[in-house]
Order: structure tokens, then sequence, then C-alpha cells
């Protein structure tokens, strides 16, 4: 399935379904928004994997009986397509009347339905809404909000950026203060921005004003990761860099999008959720 055009009616008052269907589901191109950036589809300088959890999973059971779960969806960032996350919370409540033998023929019609809108093998997990996997956790990095920034500049400016060439770190930044803007509906996106690097060390007040300068940005949680990616790998002159971000949810749904060089994403930062999440 192609990637289509951001319809505008996605952005407006729908009905909701509560039986299965599978249509509802939106496909987007990555590359209409990496081609922004700009990045190739074709010969990316990242791999990495988008991580959604959905806390409101729920169906009916043989006998009528609701279900609950918790989900976590793991989408890799070189499917052609990204999901549209309005159409992605559609599509998991119209599952919310219908009745489904197992648990496993849940997760088996999830994970075909969105490897097909993906354009790639999309894997589907489901937990006890009380399982330890969704315990919060915190970053073993250097916070830099607390830094006293002056800005004015919120659209992402790689120019912000700086680096000193004499000195080569290993060091983990984040900052709370991600903000974006969802092209579809025009709600902000609140998120963590993470980074983990060995290259020409950041100038940390520099970064905090790069984080804050996507306030005013419309872009896609994915795009907006790989829009940081690319420009923070520049400013250092990275070896080795991994870039994320945790958002909060909303209408239970998170986005949590990964990307690095040679593909290394170490299981302690995958597993990160924050509190206000």
């Amino acid at each position: 399935m192609g990637g289509k055009e951001v319809d505008s009616s996605l952005g407006k008052e729908v009905e909701y379904e509560f039986n299965y269907n599978p249509e509802l589901l939106f496909p987007i191109s990555r590359q209409e928004g990496r081609s922004r950036i700009p990045v190739d589809s074709e010969d990316l300088p990242f791999d990495g994997i988008d991580i959604w959890t959905g806390y409101e999973i729920s169906w009916l059971n043989e006998k009528g009986k609701p279900v609950v779960r918790v989900a976590e969806f793991t989408l890799p960032a070189k499917t052609p397509n990204l999901v549209e996350s309005k159409s992605f919370k559609l599509y998991l409540n119209s599952f919310n009347q219908t009745v489904f033998e197992s648990e496993s023929s849940v997760l088996q019609a999830m994970e075909k339905d969105l490897s097909e809108a993906a354009g790639g093998e999309v894997k589907v997990a489901l937990y006890p809404v009380n399982s330890e996997t969704f315990e919060c956790s915190s970053v073993d990095g250097v916070c830099v909000d607390d830094l006293d920034v002056a800005i004015n500049v919120y659209e992402p400016d790689a120019s912000l950026l700086q680096s000193d060439s004499s000195i080569k770190v290993s060091e983990v930044l984040y900052s709370h203060l991600l903000r974006s803007n969802c092209p579809v509906t025009g709600q902000p996106d609140w998120g963590t921005l993470v980074v983990h690097y060995t290259g020409n060390k950041l100038d940390r007040e520099a970064f905090l004003k790069y984080v804050i300068s996507f306030r005013q940005h419309t872009g896609f949680h994915e795009q907006c990761v790989e829009q940081a990616f690319v420009d923070l790998k520049k400013a250092t002159s990275a070896e080795e860099l991994i870039v994320y971000a945790r958002y909060l949810r909303r209408g239970g749904l998170d986005i949590n999008p990964y990307r690095s060089m040679n593909g290394h994403l170490p299981a302690a930062c995958l597993k990160h959720r924050f509190h206000r999440q």
C-alpha cells in the first residue's frame, strides 16, 4: 500500500467506529517529509525504529467480556510509509466492540494490517496493563534544561548548533523542552529529545536553543527526530550517534522514534519511559 497525501478530513471531527475496520489506517509516505530535510529514503544516513505505545487497547472475548491490554508497535524506519496517528487511534478503537477468539488472533490482525499500511514488517506485542515493561525510568545523561538561554527562533535552525572540534567526547545530553506541531490537526506535540554521541563536543547552550527551535515547527514526530539526527551528525562530525524522542501520549498513543548510526540501539535506551509519559 502506498502512502497517501495528507487529507484535510483527518483534522476534522469524525464518528468513531466500534467494529474492526483496517481501512481506517492512513499511510503517509516518509519521503514526503524527508525531502525537506533533505534525506533520500533509498540512501538513509541512519537506521532505526518507531516505537508506538497503545494504552487503550481493548476487544471482546467470545463471551462478550472486554479484554484490555497495553500494546507496543515497532515500525522500522526503512518502511516507505508512516501511519498517521489519528487514523491509528481510530483503527485501534474499531477493535472495542469486536469479538476475537483469542489474543493471538488480535495480534495477528494488527501485525497484518499495520505491515500492509507501512509497507514493511511491523511487530506488535500485547502486555497486561500492570506489566513491569512500562515502568518509568530516567536517562543516564545531562539534562540541559536549566541553562539560562535567550532565544527567539522557533523553527528548526541547524546554525544554532555549535561544537568544539578540538575536544572529542562521548556523552548523553537531553531536554524535556521539545515541542512541535501536528501537520494534520495543528495540535502541539510535547516530548523529550535524547542524544547519545561520540564526536566534537557540543556547546550545551547551543544544543538547548536548537531543541527549543522546534517549538513552532509543523512536522510528524518521526520527521522531527530525523531532522535532529542529520543536523547533529553534521554539527558534531559524529563517529557514533543515537537520537530519539519520547513524546507524550495523545488519544492513548505515544510515539517514540529512534534513529542511529550503524543500527546500534542499546536495549537500555529503548526501554526509557519518562514519568510525564
